[in-house]
C-alpha cells in the first residue's frame, strides 16, 4: 500500500490521466465504476479560474461517487497559481494537481505546461507557493525533460519533492516527443529508485493492455500507473489491467450489449450536464472507440457522426446493437 496525503491506495494502483476535453463528470463516474482508482478532472487553466470563466468553474464540479480525485491546474504566473488552488482547494478535492506536463503549443507557449521544463527555478518557485498555500496534498505531473538533450527528471524529481509535493507522475516522453513515439520509462524507474525520493511515482505513457500494466509495474518499480488515450472510449481498461495483474488472465472483451448499455449511460449524462445538442457534438469523438475491434463499423460510424440529437444517435445505436448480437 501506500498513501497520497491521507488516501490510502492498494499496491499497483490504477489511476485514470486527466484529459481535456475527455475526463468530464460522466466519463470519470464510469471509470471510476470500472475500477480506476483515481480520477482526475480535464485540466484547468489558473487564469480562467481566477477570473470566474464559466468553462472552467463548471470543471471544479465532481461527485463524491468519484472519490479520490484530483483537481489539475495549470498556468504560468505564481500568484494565479496559488489563488487558483486556494479556489479548487474550496471544494474539498482529494487533492490537487500541477501540470507541469501538457505539450500543446497554446500552452507551452506562455511558459506554462511542459514549457515551464525551460525554467525549472520558476516550476519551483511556482509549486512551492501552491504547496504552502493549501492543505491538501499537491502533486505535479510532468515530463522527461524539455527535449532529449535536457532529460533532467532525476534532478527535478529530488527538487519537487523538497518543494513538499505529495507524489510525482512521470509522462515518459520528453516535450518535443508531444505524443509520439515511444514512451521511456527506464529514466521513471532511475526516479523510483532513487533512495532520496520518498513520495510515490506513477508512471504514465503507452499503458495500452493489461501486459503493459503488468511490465510497467515488473521492471519499472511504480507505485501505480496511470491511464491515458486507451481509456478514451473503452473504460473496461481498468478492470481488465486490474484482473489481469490478480490472475494472470486477459479477461473477455465486453461484448456488444454491455457497449451499448455502458455508451447510452455515458450519452444520458452528458445530455444532463450539457443539453441535448452540445452532448451530441461531445459524444462523437468516443463513438469509434466504444466500438473498437468490431467489423465493418465504418458505415455506422459515418451514421454516428451526423447525428444531432440522443434520439437521433440511440436509433443508429440500436441499430449497431442488432447489428453486433
Amino acid at each position: 500500500m501506500f498513501t497520497i496525503g491521507n488516501t490510502q491506495f492498494e499496491d499497483k494502483a490504477v489511476f485514470l490521466a486527466p484529459l481535456e476535453d475527455i475526463t468530464d463528470r460522466p466519463f470519470r463516474l464510469i471509470c471510476k465504476e470500472l475500477g480506476a482508482d483515481m480520477v482526475y478532472t480535464e485540466f484547468i487553466s489558473s487564469e480562467g479560474l481566477i477570473r470566474d470563466a464559466e468553462k472552467s468553474k463548471r470543471k471544479l464540479l465532481f461527485e463524491e461517487a468519484e472519490r479520490p480525485i484530483g483537481i489539475q491546474i495549470f498556468g504560468h504566473q505564481k500568484e494565479s497559481m496559488v489563488r487558483a488552488a486556494i479556489e479548487a482547494e474550496s471544494v474539498q478535492p482529494d487533492l490537487i494537481d500541477i501540470n507541469w506536463g501538457c505539450p500543446v503549443r497554446k500552452v507551452v507557449s506562455k511558459g506554462a505546461g511542459s514549457g515551464i521544463l525551460q525554467d525549472v527555478p520558476r516550476m519551483l518557485d511556482i509549486t512551492r507557493a501552491v504547496v504552502n498555500a493549501v492543505k491538501v496534498p499537491v502533486t505535479v505531473k510532468t515530463r522527461l525533460g524539455w527535449d532529449e538533450n535536457s532529460l533532467i527528471i532525476d534532478q527535478i524529481a529530488e527538487a519537487l519533492q523538497d518543494c513538499g509535493i505529495a507524489a510525482l507522475t512521470i509522462h515518459g516522453r520528453t516535450r518535443s516527443q508531444l505524443y509520439g513515439g515511444n514512451a521511456d520509462w527506464s529514466l521513471i524507474r532511475k526516479v523510483k529508485e532513487n533512495t532520496r525520493i520518498q513520495i510515490p511515482i506513477i508512471g504514465n505513457g503507452d499503458i495500452t493492455d493489461c501486459t503493459k500494466a503488468e511490465q510497467a509495474f515488473k521492471d519499472y518499480g511504480v507505485d501505480a500507473i496511470m491511464v491515458g488515450r486507451a481509456a478514451i472510449g473503452y473504460p473496461w481498461i481498468f478492470q481488465e489491467i486490474k484482473h489481469y495483474l490478480k490472475t494472470a488472465q486477459i479477461p473477455a472483451p465486453p461484448s456488444s450489449e454491455e457497449r451499448y448499455q455502458t455508451l447510452i449511460r455515458h450519452f444520458k449524462a452528458e445530455v444532463l450536464m450539457r443539453g441535448d445538442i452540445f452532448a451530441s457534438l461531445e459524444m462523437r469523438k468516443f463513438f469509434t472507440p466504444y466500438y473498437k475491434g468490431l467489423p465493418n463499423f465504418k458505415p455506422f460510424k459515418m451514421r454516428l457522426m451526423q447525428a444531432t440529437s440522443f434520439q437521433e444517435a440511440e436509433n443508429i445505436l440500436q441499430e449497431i446493437r442488432q447489428h453486433y448480437q
